[in-house]
């Protein structure tokens, strides 16, 4: 099933809010520690994905210049405004159940873990990343709703949309590239996706903060590389 990673992300979703419901006297101190293991995790995973690469060179390219673009465009600032822009109209209008589903839909949606897994998923049937995102916005949302209250159980249902799109689209881009270029590109972007899964679990242990969303660009450059060499090279 395409988009089986989509459904139990938004499914881990519902869960952890009516968990969430149940739970709300969780102590900071709890949250902040099952954080941190959901960030360890993240790493592992992205180590994982990282360390299975045969074009090393072409992903350093990639991600410097990946970034120097992301930088140019300041997509992380941008999705940042977009996120205030959001809660400033809405999330303040209708008290905490507002709040909750604007606050956690910017959460679940953005970033480059859900982009990065439902391409997986679009293009090798691959549902590892969403998985572990699944179980990271599962924990999330019991944190948020027991903050928040039940407004983060609907984030789930934008989460699905914009996933399921990103995974249908590179479905039907799929029949347009050959078999062997297809598995170098998959390759390819579980690579550097997972370097940027590394980053995304180094911010959530805060042991750094990196500007991972800067670094998206670099997967549209490794793709074009990658198809290059393989067309001429």
């Amino acid at each position: 099933m395409i988009l089986l990673g989509s459904v139990v992300n938004s499914l881990a979703i519902i869960g952890g809010s009516l968990l969430g419901t149940i739970l709300r006297n969780i102590s900071e101190q709890t949250k902040d520690t099952v954080t941190k293991g959901i960030g360890l995790g993240v790493i592992a995973l992205g180590l994982q994905m990282a360390i299975k690469t045969d074009s090393f060179t072409l992903i350093i390219i990639s991600l410097c210049l990946g970034a120097m673009v992301g930088e140019g465009l300041k997509i992380e600032a941008g999705m940042n405004r977009f996120g205030l822009f959001l809660q400033k109209h809405f999330a303040k209008t209708n008290g905490n159940f507002a709040e909750g589903f604007v606050t956690s839909t910017l959460i679940f949606v953005i970033g480059s873990m859900g982009i990065i897994g439902a391409i997986q998923s679009g293009v090798s049937g691959d549902h590892q990343t969403l998985y572990t995102k699944a179980v990271m916005d599962g924990f999330m949302a019991i944190m948020l709703t027991a903050s928040l209250g039940l407004g983060v159980l609907f984030s789930s249902l934008p989460v699905f949309i914009y996933q399921a799109l990103i995974t249908l689209l590179a479905s039907v881009l799929v029949s347009y590239v050959p078999h062997t270029l297809l598995t170098i590109l998959m390759a390819g972007i579980s690579q550097i996706g997972g370097l940027l899964i590394v980053a995304i679990g180094l911010n959530i242990i805060k042991l750094t903060k990196i500007r991972v969303s800067n670094f998206l660009p670099s997967l549209v450059i490794l793709v074009l590389f990658l198809t290059l060499k393989y067309l001429y090279f």
